[in-house]
């Protein structure tokens, strides 16, 4: 139900019924009293983004009533705003569709819409990539996905700012999802330079009914399995002891398992994008957009936005994959400029097997949809789908 804020007594009121119950405030001799009323409140000190139960007194109100839930997204609502970035007129996957297509033998698959949102100077710059990331996604979601736009930060239809998501991301956590997360940050992120990574990417999104679904990439041996997830994912992507006999591998058996790890990322990602389009896939000098999101791309001390993949056909040997990614490090800016030149664009956004040397990545991306009744319960507790070479 979509919550409106009374402008006179502060009340969460359905919308279809705030015009009537603010009528109500002004009828006959109460005009005066209520309108002293709407005064002081303008005056006021703003409220605190979220109440924990320690802040409630005992005979208070229980926070699990329907009411204080709907305040608190009314307040959020009210104090939301909308984030400012570069718009590249045109939109960026329509500049790299074009760039793309001049490169021989090669195919590649690019997302739909997405904005890019870039870290910035005595802003973000240096812990904010977290949240850049969720707003790219983001974007492409409000964008692409009606429903989503319908649930997502109270039907605003917006992008918004780092300190809105973080207000949304401490609601999450104050609803139940992602309690391990929650007990780490201690519930509090709202004015912080704490980062994150795709756990609470996922709980934001969780918390608005959607699909979010996570995948580990870990180089230790093993099996795909299931598994719970734990903590901001750019504190505790470490890498995992790989030798049982307290001895260090050879740096050859490192680089080949590595290699292996890297190969299954990168077929995943292949996959992942041609899922919709499995015939455009397997043409050569094509560039097919598809239906799917971007994908969220996280490891050790940084994380970024996958747009897309490309495949290059070598001459009788295997194809090679470049991941096509958007850094919130760039100047959208400087992106915007190479890519309309078509010149240099390749460094910005270009990152092949090579570059993949961290012992872990995660990704992040939305199933179509919204989960419902016991579905959306379990979205509470975070699952990750866990890939070892």
């Amino acid at each position: 139900m979509n919550m409106c804020c009374c402008p006179v007594c502060r009340n969460p009121i359905p919308s279809y019924e705030i015009e009537r119950h603010v009528n109500k405030h002004f009828e006959d001799d109460e005009i005066g009293r209520d309108l002293e009323l709407a005064h002081q409140i303008q005056n006021a000190p703003p409220s605190p983004p979220h109440l924990l139960d320690s802040d409630i007194p005992e005979s208070s109100t229980s926070r699990d009533e329907p009411e204080d839930i709907d305040f608190q997204i009314c307040y959020i609502i009210s104090l939301q705003t909308k984030a400012l970035f570069h718009r590249i007129e045109g939109g960026f996957i329509n500049l790299l569709k074009t760039c793309l297509e001049t490169e021989k033998n090669a195919t590649s698959i690019v997302s739909g819409y997405v904005d890019h949102f870039q870290s910035i100077p005595k802003q973000d710059m240096g812990w904010g990539c977290g949240w850049r990331n969720i707003q790219m996604l983001s974007s492409h979601l409000l964008r692409e996905r009606p429903e989503a736009r319908e649930v997502m930060f109270g039907g605003s239809a917006f992008v918004p700012d780092i300190a809105s998501l973080q207000r949304w991301l401490e609601l999450a956590w104050h609803l139940g999802f992602d309690k391990p997360g929650s007990i780490y940050f201690k519930g509090k992120v709202y004015g912080s330079t704490k980062w994150i990574g795709t756990t609470e990417c996922a709980a934001v999104f969780h918390s608005f009914g959607l699909r979010a679904k996570i995948v580990d990439f870990d180089n230790s041996a093993g099996k795909t399995s299931v598994g719970r997830v734990c903590g901001p994912m750019d504190k505790f992507v470490v890498r995992r002891n790989l030798n049982t006999h307290n001895s260090l591998p050879k740096p050859s058996d490192v680089s080949l398992h590595n290699n292996k790890q890297y190969h299954l990322l990168m077929k995943w990602v292949w996959n992942y994008f041609c899922q919709d389009s499995p015939k455009e896939c397997g043409k050569q000098n094509v560039v097919v957009v598809t239906n799917k999101m971007p994908l969220y791309f996280q490891h050790q001390g940084h994380s970024r936005t996958i747009v897309g993949i490309q495949a290059k056909h070598q001459n009788n040997g295997p194809k090679t994959y470049n991941l096509l990614v958007l850094d919130p490090g760039h100047r959208t800016e400087a992106l915007e400029k190479s890519l309309r030149e078509n010149s240099g664009w390749q460094k910005f956004i270009k990152r092949g097997l090579h570059t993949l040397t961290n012992p872990q990545y995660q990704l992040c991306y939305v199933d179509p949809g919204i989960a419902r009744g016991e579905e959306a319960e379990q979205l509470k507790t975070l699952q990750t789908v866990f890939l070892q070479s």
